[in-house]
C-alpha cells in the first residue's frame, strides 16, 4: 500500500489515482501537476467521473497543520459557497481530494491594484468573517507565532543574524495593545495570498454560484478578521491608497477608520509567522524553493511595519 512518504516520492501515476479512487478504474486519466505549491505536492486528476485536485502534504507539515481540522474546515466553507468541495480526506495516505475548478483566472497581486474587482474579492471574505461557524482551530496569532519558534527552536537550526527572540517580545506587547479576547474571534482562512484567490471568467459565470472562490484552507481556524487581512496586505503589497480602497471595500459603510488601525497593527503578525514557517521549511522540506530569502523578506517587512505603527498611531514596542 502507498504511503504518505512514498508518495511524495514517487512519480504520480493512474495506478497511484486507481488507489486512491478505486472508482476510477478502467477510466481514463489525464493527470497534470499544479504549480504553487510550496509546502505540499499539488495535481489534477480528470476522468468521465470527475475534475479533482489532489494534495499530497509535505514532509513533517503535521508539526503545524491539523489536517482534521483542515478538512471540517473545507466541509464547513464549502456549505456557504466560498471554497472548492471536499471530495475524499485520506490522512493515512497524507492526501486530501477537493474539486477542481475550471474556468478561473487565478489571482496575482496587480488584481488587487483593479478596483472593479475589490468587491468580488472582498465578498468571500466578508462572508468567511460573518458566517457564524465555529472552526476546530483557534489560531490565536501572538501564540501561533510562538508555537512556530519552539518548532525552529527544537529543530536546533539558529539563525543570529535575526532577533527572533526580541521580536516575539515586541509583539507580546502589540498583542497586549491590540487586547482581541478570543471570544471575539471568527472563522478565518489566514493564507489569503493572491494564488488562493480563484476568479471565475466572464463566460463561465452561468455555471458558478460565486465570482470568487477561495482554496487552500490548511491554517484555517478561529481568529481575528484584522489579522486576515493583515496577512493579505503583506502577501499582495499593494500601495496604500489601495489598502484603504479595499477595507472601504469590505467595511461597506462601516467603521473604516477602526478597521484599518487593527488592520495595521496587526500586520507584523503574519510577516513573523511566515519568516519563522519558513525557517522551518528550510530544514524540513524536500521541495526547491528559496525559503531563506522568503523568510528575510518576511523579517524585514515587519520590521518595517513596527516602524511604521509608531510612527502613523504612536504605538511603539
Amino acid at each position: 500500500m502507498t504511503t504518505a512518504k512514498s508518495l511524495l516520492e514517487k512519480e504520480f501515476t493512474p495506478e497511484i489515482c486507481h488507489e486512491l479512487l478505486p472508482e476510477w478504474k478502467g477510466l481514463d486519466i489525464n493527470i497534470s501537476q499544479l504549480s504553487g505549491g510550496i509546502t505540499n505536492k499539488l495535481y489534477r486528476i480528470r476522468s468521465e467521473k470527475g475534475d479533482y485536485t489532489v494534495r499530497i502534504y509535505g514532509d513533517k507539515t503535521d508539526l503545524f497543520i491539523n489536517r482534521e481540522h483542515e478538512a471540517y474546515t473545507l466541509r464547513k466553507m464549502s456549505e456557504i459557497g466560498v471554497s472548492s468541495k471536499l471530495i475524499k480526506f485520506m490522512p493515512d495516505k497524507g492526501v486530501t481530494i477537493v474539486e477542481f475548478i475550471d474556468d478561473v483566472t487565478v489571482l496575482t497581486n496587480d488584481h488587487f491594484a483593479d478596483r472593479s474587482l475589490h468587491e468580488k474579492i472582498v465578498g468571500p471574505i466578508r462572508k468567511i468573517h460573518t458566517c457564524g461557524i465555529k472552526l476546530k482551530r483557534i489560531f490565536n496569532p501572538l501564540l501561533e507565532v510562538m508555537k512556530m519558534s519552539a518548532i525552529l527552536n527544537n529543530l536546533d537550526a539558529k539563525y543570529p543574524e535575526f532577533d527572533i527572540a526580541g521580536t516575539i517580545d515586541r509583539l507580546v506587547k502589540l498583542s497586549g495593545i491590540i487586547n482581541i479576547p478570543e471570544s471575539e474571534y471568527t472563522a478565518c482562512h489566514n493564507d489569503l495570498l493572491a494564488d488562493n484567490f480563484l476568479l471565475i471568467n466572464d463566460d463561465a459565470a452561468h455555471k458558478y454560484s460565486e465570482p470568487i472562490y477561495i482554496i487552500d484552507w490548511e491554517y484555517g481556524g478561529m481568529a481575528p478578521k484584522y489579522y486576515d487581512i493583515a496577512d493579505m496586505f503583506q502577501e499582495i503589497l499593494v500601495t496604500r491608497e489601495i489598502e484603504e480602497q479595499i477595507v472601504n471595500a469590505y467595511c461597506n459603510g462601516g467603521d473604516s477608520d477602526r478597521t484599518l488601525l487593527l488592520i495595521d497593527l496587526f500586520k507584523p503578525f503574519p510577516d513573523i509567522y511566515w519568516f519563522l514557517w519558513s525557517l522551518i521549511q528550510l530544514n524540513i522540506s524536500n521541495i526547491t524553493f528559496d525559503y531563506y530569502k522568503y523568510g528575510k523578506e518576511k523579517y524585514e517587512n515587519a520590521m518595517e511595519n513596527m516602524t511604521f505603527i509608531k510612527d502613523a498611531y504612536g504605538v511603539a514596542v
